[in-house]
């Protein structure tokens, strides 16, 4: 049959394919990749791997009429193929092919007719207007990865990508990969493809998770799904494909591709008839997964009939006039049947409310009174079963509420969050911030649940929010997002994370509003350390019990070579990255702190003018500060930006680099201005000047009744959290039961004993003082400094490190006085409240604490 498209013109650049956040877009429209994989075919006698044009024409009219919309091919796809593509609407995904079965990288001469070969074959498609993307490569085999090393493999993906980016740099490129090498780090796909084969709903559903926090923020399309029918039969065929194409929608894919159009299968020379995976047979006749994999695609990527709750979107703004605009054009664009938009304005004085009046939505003004009041205000006027926030400057994508409405239907979370991408209007500045730290990120526990999501994208169930209370209004401009999940958490609720519910955020645009901003944020963590002080360590540096995944985090300098489990001799179906939490030694210059003793080595450093001795701080300045330096740079080198020149390149680098320096320092002055500090004060103010000098102490109690030793821990830890101490429990290997920070100087541990008698219990309590390395080794140091400098008469240098020295001994003892305080406290607090006999002689050598 004759072809009846004539050879195309290029396409321009804005009509092709492009990534747009977590999914692909042609002329500004969204586009869910639909597809079916077509071949590999036998060859003819001119080596053409496709049938001929009849056939592809047949094959592409019913593919059409079936609501698929794209096809991929394995090898380079002849002209007439393209043509016909685009007669009937789809998109090709071109295939280019070459030796990756083979240990290719030993021989230059093959890598370059590699390179050569693939730039040639891109040519060739003259950037045809039916092509979808090109793949550099597919399923190259664990053991040709592990003979080389992933990163040898990484390196020659990128170089093939810049190849076909030289010949076609419009085109989208990307790397089909597959479970068993999913470790293969490759941030410079324009989107991520993997090909999957599970058969269980649950396994499914979990696996693109784990997918979708490896791609991070680019699309991820499943290029192979599919089912045998041979073995299975024709009607589980299509079962499975049902709920795996609803599946991989409702998870955020952007697209798959079915394996395959038909049984007809050539590979490797010969053909493949002990499977049956297409949704024809060789004849071409229709299965019955056609028309269920037809109906999918139809509802794809959410159900038309599915029953969605209510959703309330809550805007809150206090002068966001500038970009207001923009968050609530887009919420006039939701594709949702069934939500309601309230804008709380907290006091704006600007033209805020002006705006907002001028669209359909609940506008509610308020006195200024915070962040957390404004979010109650609109807690309090809603009527939708799900609470979702929004800052007022970010806009929601239009699926926004879909994805978040599937989490909460297929899950029992209690809220869910999504990432916070950049826009792409953004500046070359606001691109840097949104790539430096101290943005809102979110942490995963898991692939699927969340410690922490950000306040500019979460959602709560409002019968959970009103059980626990609402937003603490303490927190006036941040912190108010953390409290909130730990809160929700400590009722024994769950937050999950779906990876497509995406809004577009606004970062600051000048170096004065992120300084600012990060300020901000060091106090709302001062904030958080008074309520959640167990959260926190003793140099006041928050530990996330989960994995923080975003932009903009600075990179510790590791010198440990990452672990990928491969299983025996690489036999493991799913091979993954091993990544251990990284080590004090690494994690300690990513703390604010860091700078704390950075400084102190600077100065002196610069008291060594005056004395001699003191200039060997001197390297120890410099490499505390080079390491501060080397871990901006390479950090702001691995974020995933690409400038259209070298000079923006370069420029970005720069700005990004200083962006990661200056950050923990504004982070740091918000801490220490509001009372954040390694040297802060927690427990009784008021104590026994005895305890000054208690190093272990016992103290005994008779109580009535009979209580577990669990059932008493229980009470005096709750008695010490509630007076905002940091606590630690024994752990099944610690010979102690509670722990008590007294300050970065002292600690205390207790451990507690239970004497059975027929009318009661005695108790024991023993308090056992525990000092700070770190703290000992800074007191031995500095006062070794000003002893030494006073026997060389340099009076003046000995001063500072003296005063120092002091300050922390000091520090000792009364840090150890409040801690002991408190437990005696505690171990008598309840005591005084369920207790009501006397107590008896019992002899003992101990001190007895009394109780009125």
């Amino acid at each position: 049959m004759r072809n009846r498209i004539m050879p195309v013109r290029p396409t321009a650049s804005n009509d092709r394919p492009r990534v747009n956040g977590k999914f692909l877009s042609v002329n500004g429209t969204r586009f869910y990749i639909k597809g079916i994989t077509y071949g590999t075919f036998q060859p003819d006698a001119g080596g053409n791997q496709f049938p001929l044009p009849s056939q592809v024409e047949f094959d592409f009219s019913l593919m059409a009429r079936h609501g698929i919309n794209a096809v991929r091919t394995y090898t380079l796809p002849p002209p007439y193929l393209l043509n016909l593509a685009l007669q009937y609407g789809l998109k090709v995904m071109v295939g280019l092919p070459w030796e990756q079965q083979t240990t290719f990288l030993d021989d230059a001469n093959r890598v370059q007719a590699i390179i050569h070969q693939m730039q040639d074959a891109v040519r060739a498609c003259f950037h045809h207007p039916a092509i979808l993307c090109y793949t550099i490569g597919n399923e190259i085999p664990a053991q040709i990865v592990r003979w080389y090393g992933p990163k040898r493999i990484e390196q020659f993906l990128h170089r093939l990508y810049e190849a076909v980016k030289s010949a076609d740099p419009d085109g989208l490129v990307t790397y089909v990969n597959y479970p068993t090498t999913e470790y293969l780090s490759l941030p410079f796909l324009d989107f991520d493809c993997f090909n999957v084969y599970l058969e269980t709903e649950d396994k499914l559903r979990a696996y693109l998770s784990r997918l979708h926090n490896l791609t991070g923020d680019r699309p991820l399309v499943l290029t192979e799904i599919g089912f045998d029918s041979q073995r299975n039969g024709e009607a589980k065929q299509a079962e499975v494909l049902d709920w795996q194409i609803r599946t991989l929608f409702g998870k955020g894919c952007a697209g798959t591709f079915v394996f395959g159009w038909t049984d007809e299968w050539w590979c490797d020379g010969h053909p493949i008839e002990d499977w049956d995976f297409g949704l024809v047979d060789r004849q071409r006749c229709p299965k019955r997964a056609l028309q269920t994999v037809a109906k999918a695609f139809a509802d794809a990527p959410f159900s038309p009939q599915a029953t969605l709750p209510r959703i309330s979107v809550v805007v809150c703004s206090y002068n966001g006039a500038a970009t207001i605009r923009d968050c609530l054009d887009s919420l006039l664009h939701l594709d949702y049947p069934d939500f309601e938009v309230i804008v709380v304005s907290d006091g704006s004085t600007d033209q805020t409310a002006d705006i907002v009046r001028q669209y359909p939505f609940r506008l509610i003004t308020t006195p200024n009174r915070g962040l957390s009041c404004a979010r109650n205000t609109g807690l309090a006027a809603a009527t939708g079963e799900i609470i979702a926030y929004l800052d007022d400057d970010a806009y929601p994508d239009p699926h926004w509420l879909r994805y978040l409405a599937y989490s909460y239907q297929t899950t029992g979370h209690a809220g869910v969050g999504g990432p916070n991408l950049l826009p792409e209007s953004a500046g070359l500045l606001a691109t840097c911030v949104f790539h430096a730290p101290g943005g809102p990120v979110h942490v995963l526990t898991t692939d699927e649940i969340a410690e922490h999501i950000p306040g500019c994208n979460m959602s709560f169930r409002r019968e959970v929010l009103l059980e626990i209370g609402g937003f603490d209004p303490v927190y006036l401009t941040a912190g108010d997002d953390v409290d909130i999940c730990w809160r929700v958490q400590q009722q024994g609720y769950t937050i999950g994370f779906h990876p497509s519910a995406t809004v577009w955020h606004h970062r600051r645009s000048s170096l004065k509003a992120y300084w600012k901003q990060q300020q901000g944020y060091g106090r709302a963590e001062a904030l958080l350390e008074r309520k959640w002080p167990g959260k926190y360590n003793t140099l006041g540096h928050l530990t996330w019990g989960g994995r923080l995944y975003g932009n903009g985090l600075t990179q510790p300098l590791e010198l440990r070579r990452r672990k990928i489990f491969h299983g025996i001799w690489g036999s493991a179906p799913f091979q993954s990255v091993y990544q251990p939490a990284s080590s004090l030694v690494a994690s300690l210059p990513l703390m604010p702190e860091w700078y704390l003793l950075t400084g102190l080595l600077g100065l002196l450093s610069v008291l060594g003018l005056a004395w001699s001795p003191l200039l060997w701080a001197l390297p120890g300045f410099v490499a505390a500060l080079a390491i501060v330096l080397m871990q901006a740079g390479i950090s702001a080198v691995k974020a995933p930006y690409r400038a259209s020149t070298t000079g923006q390149q370069g420029w970005f680098w720069l700005l990004t680099s200083w962006l990661h320096v200056i950050q923990p320092l504004a982070r740091l002055y918000g801490r220490l201005t509001y009372g954040l500090t390694p040297w802060r004060k927690r427990g009784p103010t008021h104590y026994r000047s005895a305890y000054l000098f208690y190093h272990s102490r016992v103290f005994t109690r008779w109580a009535t009744g009979r209580r577990s030793p669990a059932e008493w821990l229980v009470t005096m830890e709750q008695q010490l959290k509630a007076m905002n101490l940091r606590v630690r429990t024994g752990g099944e290997f610690d010979t102690w039961d509670l722990a008590v920070s007294g300050g970065f100087c002292a600690s205390v541990r207790a451990i507690l004993a239970v004497e059975q008698y027929g009318g009661g219990q005695v108790l024991r309590f023993r308090c056992s003082s525990r000092y700070s390395v770190t703290a000992g080794v800074l007191l031995l140091s500095l006062g070794a400094v000003s002893a030494l400098s006073a026997m060389n008469q340099a009076y003046l240098v000995s001063l500072l490190p003296g005063l120092l020295a002091g300050m922390l001994l000091v520090g000792f003892f009364t840090g150890r006085a409040r801690a002991m305080a408190a437990l005696a406290h505690a171990f008598g607090q309840p005591q005084a409240i369920l207790l009501s006999e006397p107590e008896p002689t019992v002899a003992s050598d101990v001190n007895t604490v009394s109780f009125g």
